[in-house]
């Protein structure tokens, strides 16, 4: 049997939980229908989600269809749990987008839209709730065509005109209904594989009507992915099983995972563990059964990896993207009496690990704990948790809108860092991206100047912190920041070393940099009375938001549009005002765009960069025998490899410019170090045309034997004190550290033995 792996997602009251209950139901899984407005559905099992009536925690349930076993994930509709939706969508095959009938495309909707697009996720749309009063199917459908897709096809309708719908939606399958007059099965299938056609069924989940068209769609429509033989898995998800032991949840990609295998990973730090596999869980709602031995296509839970992350590929398994949702407030947590702050932040870790949006922290220049969330509703929900769990009544400040910081120009930042037996030096390009890039690392640094090993552990450095701007301490974000240069010492090099000169490279950049303030946005929905428009495009308008025009329905007006988080954070009770309750305000993270009033942000929270010694610019060089702090904007001249800003290259190019280089280079550095010895020696005498080679025959002679031909590497003696001494640049550097000098001249050497193929001690 087959296995399959779906997602159900919806707007918030879109009847999402209601129809994961009528396809369980339906397909036999489940012998009693559950409902949300009861606390009994099926995947609503923690207290809190019952006791709200929504869900929080995606949930996973399994049943059969025909010749398949699906495994049907229930994700969160309020969009202060979107992350969670979010993760779910690396591991599934398909999602089913619930609509309402009465509402048609909601803000939410359009988000998750977005979400599923991004992650190529092919597609079925359940227009829920057709019979409610007011419920509109045709107004669904165009509502669905108009905002997500022009792909959206009605599959019940009758077949000359589900032909008609479907040839419209790609090239391929218009050429074979004109060539034939119709369009094959497996050709519709490919078409929505490829998202070109979107299915689109309709019923009721609560009256069970429409439920079986709905699962034969998936069954046909689906295309399953060919399962790998190596061994393949991706984590979306962490929880506690409420008696300590740490469950890892995985959709298994490829070959199989058995209970005793060892999994070999290395952690978000950079730290590799091999762990074994001590027991595997199937999950279905709350309970599970153990199994020896998860398939590929499977999703299962598992004990015994004690430090796997949230989207973290194992085996075989492609890396997931990064995610696109982000918190969009930050609050400071107050800590209760008797609870210190060590206590406080492992608590908020370890509910981190299970939600990485959580965002959990201490700053340190603060001394203040914080977490980033998306709303009030999570912060509700946080509070209860860290209370039922840990026994903590926690409490927290005022939310504050969590800002970013980018870039507007390229720039090039230098990190050295030498104190005494210490060295490491890091060269970095920053480039701005375009927004909801987020953060990109690459490397063009050949490896004739920095060996691949040190290369990746920069990466890993780059990509192991959260970097703070220099406006506001906002972490950075839309910036590609690329390794060019970087040098190791032969002995004193330590991993640590280039940690410290990754972190000082990239704070330079930024203090070069012209920095730009980022805000948060919300996409919005708007339903006012028609006559309250004037008032809410007035506000709209102060806001510094967007919005497009008024769409009339009956007696009401709705407005859909984009503005600051800032703006509409507390905009709701506004809306409730001059409406006389009559208006409903629906928003979403929308991503974040340029602050509307960065000046005024800046100087509220008073970022002083220069004091900021956790995150600092500043370089360590070598003096007399210690280090000692250089100010970043001082550095550059004292860098030991000289650079300046350069458009990157492709590989070839580069590879082929950088080994030019290193010749010239190397070359230079043996012409340089001839004039030294001759300064030194003196002048080193040859005969006229005398050849700079051993013969390949030498000649004969009936009185002597003929010289032995050398054999073996060729050994240069260098005396490194009279070298340095006579050497103005070195000297320079002795002036200041003999250490630095000598340091120096092993970088000349090793450069030296590489050109003459030479050793040297």
């Amino acid at each position: 049997m087959t296995h399959c792996v779906i997602a159900v997602l919806a707007h918030v009251d879109s009847g999402k939980t209601t129809l994961s209950e009528a396809i369980l139901y339906k397909s036999g899984a489940i012998r009693k229908l559950g409902r949300v407005d009861h606390k009994d559905a099926f995947l609503d099992t923690d207290p809190i989600e019952r006791d709200r009536g929504i869900t929080i925690f995606s949930k996973q349930a399994v049943f059969e269809w025909g010749d398949t076993s699906f495994t049907l994930l229930d994700t969160p509709g309020h969009v202060d749990f979107s992350g969670e939706t979010e993760r779910t969508l690396s591991v599934i095959d398909a999602a089913i987008l619930v609509v309402s009938a009465t509402g048609g495309v909601q803000s939410h909707t359009r988000t998750l839209w977005r979400l599923l697009k991004r992650y190529g996720v092919p597609t079925i749309i359940f227009i829920n709730k057709t019979d409610m009063p007011g419920a509109d199917k045709g107004f669904a459908l165009r509502s669905c065509q108009a905002m997500l897709s022009q792909g959206c096809v009605d599959m019940t309708a009758p077949r000359d005109e589900l032909l008609d719908a479907l040839s419209v939606t790609s090239e391929s399958l218009m050429e074979e209904y004109l060539e034939s007059g119709d369009i094959s099965d497996d050709s519709i299938k490919h078409a929505v594989a490829a998202r070109e056609v979107i299915p689109c069924f309709c019923g009721s989940a609560l009256k069970l009507t429409g439920i079986e068209k709905l699962l034969d769609g998936l069954s046909s429509l689906v295309t399953l992915p060919k399962s790998a033989d190596d061994f393949g898995a991706k984590v979306f998800k962490i929880t506690d099983d409420g008696s300590g032991a740490r469950l890892t949840h995985m959709r298994i990609t490829g070959g199989t995972l058995s209970v005793r295998d060892t999994l070999t990973y290395t952690d978000k730090e950079g730290e590799e563990h091999s762990e074994k596999i001590s027991r595997i869980r199937i999950y279905n709602g709350e309970k599970y059964q153990n199994t020896e031995t998860a398939l590929s296509g499977q999703v299962c839970a598992v004990i015994g990896l004690s430090a796997c992350s949230i989207g973290q590929a194992l085996g075989a398994a492609e890396e997931s993207f990064a995610p696109v949702l982000e918190p969009v407030l930050t609050y400071a947590v107050i800590l209760p009496e008797g609870v210190d702050e060590h206590v406080m932040l492992r608590t908020l870790k370890a509910l981190e690990d299970e939600d990485p949006s959580l965002g959990a922290g201490f700053d340190e220049q603060t001394r203040q704990l914080y977490v980033s969330l998306m709303g009030e509703v999570q912060l509700e929900v946080l509070k209860r948790r860290i209370s039922e769990r840990f026994g903590i009544e926690a409490t927290f400040g005022e939310g504050r809108i969590a800002y970013r910081e980018t870039i507007e120009d390229t720039v090039m930042g230098a990190g050295h860092f030498e104190p005494l037996r210490h060295y490491a030096e890091v060269h970095l390009r920053l480039e701005p991206l375009p927004r909801g890039s987020g953060l990109v690392f690459d490397t063009e640094c050949s490896t004739d100047q920095l060996a691949k090993n040190w290369q990746r552990l920069i990466l890993t450095h780059l990509k192991e912190r959260i970097h703070k701007g220099v406006l506001t301490r906002s972490p950075i974000t839309d910036v590609k920041i690329t390794l060019t240069a970087g040098r190791a010492h032969l002995k004193h090099t330590e991993g640590g070393d280039f940690r410290q000169a990754t972190y000082r490279a990239v704070r330079q950049g930024l203090r070069y940099a012209k920095s730009v303030l980022l805000e948060p946005y919300y996409a919005f929905r708007l339903e006012i009375p028609a006559a309250c428009v004037g008032r809410a495009l007035t506000d709209i308008d102060t806001f510094g938001g967007t919005c497009e025009p008024p769409e009339a329905q009956g007696d009401e007006a709705v407005i859909t549009g984009r503005a600051p988080v800032s703006a509409l954070r507390f905009y709701h009770t506004e809306v409730a005002a001059y409406t006389k309750g009559l208006g409903r305000l629906f928003t979403n993270a929308d991503g974040y765009d340029i602050c509307k009033n960065p000046d005024e942000v800046i100087e509220r929270i008073g970022y002083d960069p220069d004091s900021d010694t956790v995150n600092t610019a500043d370089s360590v060089f070598c003096s007399h025998g210690a280090g000692h702090s250089v100010p970043w904007n001082e550095a550059k001249e004292l860098m030991h490899i000289k650079d300046e800003p350069k458009k990157p290259l492709d590989e070839q190019a580069y590879e082929t410019q950088s080994r030019a280089q290193s010749f010239v280079r190397r070359a230079a550095a043996d012409e340089e170090l001839m004039q030294i010895f001759e300064r030194t020696y003196g002048k080193i005498e040859r005969k006229e045309n005398a050849k700079m080679h051993t013969p390949k025959d030498p000649p004969k002679s009936d009185n002597k034997k003929p010289r032995p031909v050398p054999k073996g590497p060729l050994y240069i003696l260098v005396d490194g004190y009279n070298i340095i001494y006579s050497w103005d640049r070195l000297k320079k550097l002795a002036d200041k550290s003999l250490d630095l000098a000598r340091s120096e001249l092993v970088n000349i050497m090793a450069n030296y033995r590489g050109f003459m193929q030479s050793e040297y001690r």
